[in-house]
């Protein structure tokens, strides 16, 4: 069965965009939605508080606000006007949208949607709680006369009514499932430019899994194996690694959820309770794979080929986990071969692209159980007959 329209299709490939609509290089993924049984409502338990200002900077004081000081939508996003345009807003008493937070350990909040708001306005009030420089206003549209000043400067009266200004949130408590917050935080995720699934990962998920994965999409290896051309910003790179580390954790016969999603929470969750030598293991087999990939692969690992063309495609996620994990099971000797036998690799990845429903299976519903065990099923045989020639 051979893959309709391969040659147009590989011509309209959509890319995901990063902050600036620019391409990341990253092909837009449909993994297929599933949901195995309705949430019960009352399971879910929100609220709505109205902290000041001054609060809510106690609390990023304490440690107990997680800004996820890594996150890409963090206030160094926005432009000195932006910023300074936001805290004219609350000088003129002017409402901000809603913040919203999930509740974690402790009575901590992590901030999901508000990020850079909160982040601009702890800049201004309170620097030093974020590591920040003062922010300096600039560029105001109606109270100019405060251009160039930094919080020290303003009257007492505005100093004051920042601080006592209520900020609304809608907090998402601890109890509430978490399969639960996510959905919740993906049906709110609407405003400006929605968060991607990895962002709202690492907003919810904290701990050594955040750092674990910025380590690995930040190595040469990484870099090298994809081109050097993913950007970070939507965190892509990082939704990729943890993908590698998803099923060598748990292998793709063993992937039976189907809620790809969920696999991948559970899988940081994983991350976050292996001790430092699994996690450096784990470390290690992932540069391995890198290495072996792009020995194996060349320039267009990961990427979709097509006859005909030698046009590189946009990093595909689904070629990313099945190759990569693929190749770190087998021995240095058999990748030396495969390398050696790079043309026959070549021959047979393009046929695999031609077989329709391989084809598929890195295309649409990439999270469907059959699916999943399909491309890691043929990409394998295919490397074994390879090295079996």
């Amino acid at each position: 069965m051979t893959a309709p329209g391969a040659r147009l299709v590989q011509e309209m490939i959509p890319v995901e965009l990063d902050e600036t609509g620019l391409s990341t290089d990253v092909e837009r993924e449909d993994i297929g939605e599933r949901i195995d049984s309705p949430f019960d409502p009352d399971l879910i338990e929100v609220q709505t508080r109205n902290p000041t200002v001054g609060l809510l900077l106690n609390r990023i004081r304490r440690k107990t606000i997680d800004l996820a000081p890594d996150f890409q939508r963090r206030a160094g996003i926005w432009t000195m006007k932006a910023q300074s345009r936001l805290i004219e807003s609350l000088l003129l008493r002017i409402t901000l949208p809603t913040l919203y937070a999930a509740e974690g350990e402790e009575d901590t909040w992590a901030i999901v949607d508000g990020v850079q708001r909160l982040s601009t306005i702890a800049r201004f009030v309170a620097p030093e709680t974020i590591g920040s420089e003062p922010l300096r206003l600039t560029g105001l549209e109606y109270l100019t006369e405060f251009d160039g000043c930094t919080f020290p400067d303003l009257p007492g009266r505005l100093q004051t009514r920042i601080e006592e200004t209520e900020l609304v949130v809608l907090l998402i408590r601890r109890g509430t499932p978490e399969e639960v917050k996510f959905n919740i935080f993906a049906r709110i995720n609407t405003g400006g430019r929605a968060l991607t699934r990895q962002e709202l990962r690492h907003a919810l998920i904290p701990g050594p899994a955040r750092t674990f994965l910025a380590c690995l999409a930040s190595s040469d290896a990484f870099r090298e194996a994809t081109g050097g051309s993913v950007s970070s910003e939507r965190m892509s790179d990082r939704e990729m690694c943890l993908r590698f580390v998803a099923f060598s954790l748990t292998p793709p016969d063993e992937y039976t959820s189907g809620d790809f999603d969920r696999f991948l929470r559970q899988a940081m969750h994983q991350v976050n309770s292996l001790d430092t030598e699994a996690r450096e293991h784990l470390r290690l087999r992932f540069l391995t794979a890198m290495d072996a990939s792009h020995a194996v692969l060349g320039d267009h690992a990961f990427r979709k080929r097509f006859h005909d063309t030698n046009r590189r495609s946009p990093v595909n996620k689904a070629l990313f986990e099945s190759q990569s994990v693929t190749l770190s099971t087998y021995t240095p000797h058999e990748i030396d071969i495969l390398q050696q036998r790079h043309a026959k690799v070549e021959e047979g990845f393009l046929d695999l692209m031609d077989d329709g429903d391989f084809f598929n299976a890195v295309s649409a519903g990439t999270g469907d159980i059959n699916k999943v065990r399909l491309r890691f099923r043929l990409l394998d045989e295919m490397f074994q007959e390879v090295l079996n020639a």
